[in-house]
C-alpha cells in the first residue's frame, strides 16, 4: 500500500508539472495574439491565426499520438513532447529578430505539436492513475495547476511585452519603434520556457513513473461505437473554441470598449479571466474529491478564496479593490457549484448555462458590467475540460483509453476555428457581437451534460 501511495504521489507530481507547462505555453500563445496584432499591424482575423496555428496541431497529431503511446508508452511520449516544445520555443528567437509573422506561425505550430504529445498523454494517465469515482477530482486538480500557469502567462505578457509601449500610437515613427521593441521582447519568455521543459525532460528520463496500461491492442477495438465519446469530443471542440475565443479577443475588446484601458491593463484582466479557471478548478478538485469531512472541505475552499484574492490583486499591481471583486465573484461561483451536488454532469450543465449567459451579457452591455461579465466566464470554464473529458471516457477500458483520448484531443481544433470566426465578426460588425459565438458553444456543452454524456453503444 505504501509503495502504491508513493507511486501515486510520483505520478501526480510529475503530471502536475506537465499540466503547468502546457498550460503556460497554451495561454501565452493565445494572449500573444494581442501584441502580434500590434507588432505586424494585422486585422483581428489575421491576429487570431496565431491561435489557429497552435490548435491546428491537435487534429493533425492527436490520433497519431494516441497510437504512439500504445507503441512507446506514456513516459517516452511525454519526453518527446517536451523536446518538441523546447525546439518550437527557441524558434521564436529568429522569428522575432526578423520579425516575421509566418515564422511566428511556424514556431507556434512546432511548439503546439509538443503540447499535443503532453495533452494526449496526460489526461488519460491522470484518469487511469486512481479510482474512476475520483477521476474528475484528479483532473480538476491537475487542471488547476495548469490554470496557475494560465494566469501567469497573460500577466507576464503585460509586464514583459506591453509595459511602457503604445502599439496604437498615431505617429508612424513612434509606432514602428514600439513595434520593433515589442518584437524584441517576445523571445525571452520562450527561452525561459525552453530551459524549463528541457530540465523537466531530463528529470522524467531519470525518475521511474508508475506503469499505466496503454493498451497495445487499442487499434483492434473501436471507440466510435460509443456516442458519449464522440459527443464528448464535440463538447471539447466547443469548450476550447469558446474559452480561447473569449480570451483571444478579451484584450482588444477591452481596449476598444474604454479609452482608459491600455494593452497593459487589458492583459491583467486577461490574467484574471484565466485566474478564474484556476480558482474554479481548485473548487472542483475539492468538491469532486472523496473528502468526507465537511469542515476540511470548507477550510480548503476558504484557502482557495484567499489565494484568489491575492492572485487577483497581484496581477493588477496590488489593486486590492479588483482582488476583492474577483474573490466575491469567485464565491458566487462556488455557491452556484453547490447546485451540482458534486456530480460531474450536473455541475457541467449549470456552468455551461452560466457561461452562455455571461457571453450574452457581454454582447449586449457596456462598461464595467461587460468587463466583469467576460472576465467572470473564466470561473465557469474551470471544470469544463476535466468534466467533459471524464464523462467522455467513462466506462472505457485500458485498451480504449488512449484511442479515445486521441479522438477527443483532435477536436481541440475548436481553438483554431472559433477565434478566427469571432475575429471576422469583430472586424465586420463589432467586438461585442463576436461573443454570441461562444455562447452557442456553451449551449451545446449544456446538451452534452444533460443528454449526450449518457452511456450507450451505437
Amino acid at each position: 500500500m505504501n509503495q502504491n501511495n508513493n507511486q501515486f504521489a510520483v505520478g501526480m507530481s510529475a503530471f502536475g508539472a506537465i499540466f503547468f507547462i502546457f498550460g503556460f505555453a497554451t495561454t501565452f500563445i493565445i494572449t500573444l495574439s494581442a501584441p502580434v496584432k500590434g507588432i505586424f499591424g494585422l486585422s483581428e482575423t489575421a491576429a487570431q491565426l496565431l491561435s489557429s496555428a497552435f490548435f491546428i496541431a491537435y487534429p493533425i497529431m492527436s490520433i497519431p499520438t494516441g497510437k504512439l503511446i500504445n507503441v512507446i508508452g506514456y513516459k517516452k511520449t511525454v519526453i518527446s513532447g517536451l523536446v518538441l516544445m523546447a525546439i518550437g520555443s527557441l524558434l521564436f528567437l529568429p522569428a522575432a529578430k526578423l520579425p516575421s509573422f509566418p515564422f511566428f506561425l511556424l514556431a507556434t505550430f512546432i511548439l503546439a505539436i509538443g503540447v499535443v504529445f503532453l495533452q494526449v498523454s496526460a489526461n488519460p494517465y491522470v484518469t487511469a492513475l486512481g479510482a474512476e469515482s475520483s477521476a474528475s477530482s484528479r483532473l480538476n486538480l491537475t487542471q488547476a495547476l495548469n490554470s496557475i500557469a494560465t494566469m501567469i502567462a497573460p500577466w507576464l505578457i503585460s509586464v514583459a511585452v506591453f509595459k511602457g509601449l503604445d502599439l496604437g500610437a498615431v505617429d508612424a515613427d513612434v509606432l514602428k519603434a514600439n513595434q520593433m521593441e515589442a518584437a524584441s521582447r517576445v523571445p525571452m519568455p520562450f527561452i525561459m520556457m525552453a530551459t524549463v521543459v528541457l530540465a523537466v525532460a531530463v528529470i522524467l528520463f531519470i525518475i521511474k513513473l508508475p506503469a499505466i496500461t496503454s493498451g497495445a491492442k487499442a487499434a483492434k477495438k473501436s471507440v466510435w461505437k460509443y456516442p458519449h465519446v464522440v459527443l464528448g469530443a464535440i463538447g471539447i471542440f466547443c469548450y476550447v473554441g469558446a474559452e480561447v475565443g473569449n480570451a483571444g479577443l478579451l484584450v482588444n475588446y477591452l481596449k476598444k470598449s474604454s479609452a482608459d484601458i491600455t494593452s497593459e491593463v487589458a492583459s491583467t484582466y486577461a490574467a484574471i479571466y484565466w485566474g478564474g479557471a484556476m480558482v474554479g478548478r481548485f473548487f472542483g478538485s475539492i468538491m469532486f474529491s472523496d473528502i468526507k469531512d465537511k469542515m476540511r472541505k470548507y477550510s480548503l475552499i476558504a484557502g482557495v478564496l484567499v489565494l484568489g484574492f491575492f492572485a487577483g490583486s497581484f496581477v493588477t499591481d496590488w489593486n486590492w479593490n479588483i482582488g476583492f471583486i474577483f474573490v466575491a465573484i469567485a464565491f458566487v461561483n462556488f455557491l452556484i457549484m453547490q447546485f451540482g451536488t458534486g456530480k460531474a454532469a450536473r455541475t457541467l450543465a449549470i456552468f455551461a448555462l452560466a457561461a452562455a449567459l455571461l457571453d450574452i451579457v457581454t454582447s449586449f452591455t457596456t462598461g464595467n458590467v461587460a468587463l466583469w461579465s467576460v472576465v467572470s466566464i473564466g470561473l465557469f470554464n474551470s471544470i469544463m475540460f476535466p468534466n467533459i473529458f471524464s464523462l467522455a471516457v467513462k466506462d472505457l477500458d485500458g485498451e480504449e483509453m488512449a484511442s479515445a483520448s486521441g479522438i477527443i484531443n483532435a477536436l481541440i481544433i475548436g481553438g483554431a476555428i472559433i477565434p478566427p470566426l469571432m475575429g471576422m465578426v469583430a472586424d465586420k460588425f463589432a467586438y461585442s457581437l463576436a461573443f454570441i459565438i461562444p455562447a452557442l458553444c456553451y449551449l451545446y456543452i449544456f446538451f452534452f451534460a444533460v443528454k449526450g454524456s449518457k452511456i450507450r453503444t451505437a
